[in-house]
């Protein structure tokens, strides 16, 4: 092929797309079997002069192909970089925006006050035995207590969890005090599905044992976490309560978040809250976990995120958190 033939095919490189483009290449200076290529190659069997006139003319003809070739293959990068058939001056639409649902919210929330308090997030199985779930808790065997919670067989002795209590037995058997543990996880209990109350639900816990701690450590640690967690000024009161697995127990009440502890339906016009039970770690407990009594003592708290989190944000109902209600969640998707 003539140089003037290959010059011709120049005004094909501006009309090709990604492959062709890359058929031309080969084609006009491939290094086995490009036309150009070949010529420069028996450019040693010409004479002197015309070997200065024809290598002169290919030599340009290379730069220009190059040239195009490069021209062409930024034209190509450009035009696939700009989606074709798009109208910039339409309004975007709206995106799906979702979000960690307000309960598990929530418990992030209190594992990382209690975190920084010098609490580790421990975890444990839902489906637990009898004795991690009662008795080495302390309840006795065919005691009414267990009547509120013997709830969800699975068969045998093993039993749905209905607290995650059974987590600090584990942690307690497994790592020497001291220990300070924040056990956030499902429960499943025979309750009744309305306002205030579900068969299956989110439940954190806390275990704090060591050397000396007393009932001032209890309450100044549950009420630093309250004031982290509500208001710097909310107030906050301890009542006497039983609990089979600590002794002396108390619940905790915080001032009502809707009303500031004026009174209001919400709060049963009390002006408080209950949000957790809490006490001091039974030794009986202490003893099924091999740990001495004499030596160590504890405390234990426990709480439901959801009621946590209707009090903290005025949601009448439980069951909101559990119909998927997009209208609903969506209020809170971070």
């Amino acid at each position: 092929m003539s140089l003037d033939a290959l010059r011709e095919r120049l005004n094909e490189i501006p009309l090709a797309d990604e492959r062709r483009l890359q058929e031309l290449k080969t084609e006009l200076l491939g290094r086995k079997a490009g036309a150009l290529t070949a010529i420069l190659k028996g450019l040693a069997s010409l004479d002197p002069e015309t070997r200065k006139s024809v290598g002169a003319a290919a030599n340009t003809l290379k730069r220009d192909l190059e040239a195009a070739f490069e021209a062409r293959e930024r034209s190509l990068k450009r035009g696939a970089a700009q989606p074709g058939g798009v109208d910039r001056t339409m309004p975007g639409r709206p995106a799906w925006r979702g979000g960690l649902h307000l309960v598990t919210q929530v418990i992030d929330e209190i594992c990382d006050i209690f975190r920084e308090l010098g609490f580790t997030r421990a975890v444990g199985p839902e489906a637990e035995t009898e004795r991690y779930n009662f008795y080495a808790l302390n309840f006795p065997k065919d005691h009414p207590a267990l009547d509120a919670q013997d709830s969800f067989y699975l068969g045998g002795d093993v039993v749905l969890r209905t607290h995650t209590s059974p987590v600090q037995i584990r942690t307690l058997e497994t790592y020497k005090p001291p220990v300070r543990v924040v056990i956030p996880g499902r429960c499943y209990r025979r309750d009744p599905f309305d306002a205030s109350h579900s068969p299956m639900f989110e439940q954190i816990e806390g275990l704090a044992v060591d050397d000396g701690i007393t009932f001032v450590d209890l309450k100044a640690t549950l009420a630093t976490f309250a004031r982290r967690f509500f208001t710097r000024d909310t107030a906050v009161r301890f009542r006497p309560s039983y609990f089979p697995f600590t002794e002396p127990s108390a619940e905790m009440d915080v001032q009502c978040q809707l009303c500031k502890g004026s009174g209001c339906p919400a709060c049963k016009q009390t002006g408080w809250m209950e949000i957790l039970g809490s006490g001091m770690v039974h030794p009986a407990v202490l003893e099924n976990c091999g740990v001495d009594p004499e030596k160590y003592t504890g405390f234990a708290w426990g709480m439901g995120p959801e009621r946590v989190a209707m009090t903290r944000h005025g949601i009448p109902d439980i069951r909101l958190f559990s119909e998927s209600d997009v209208r609903f969640l969506r209020q809170f998707a971070e």
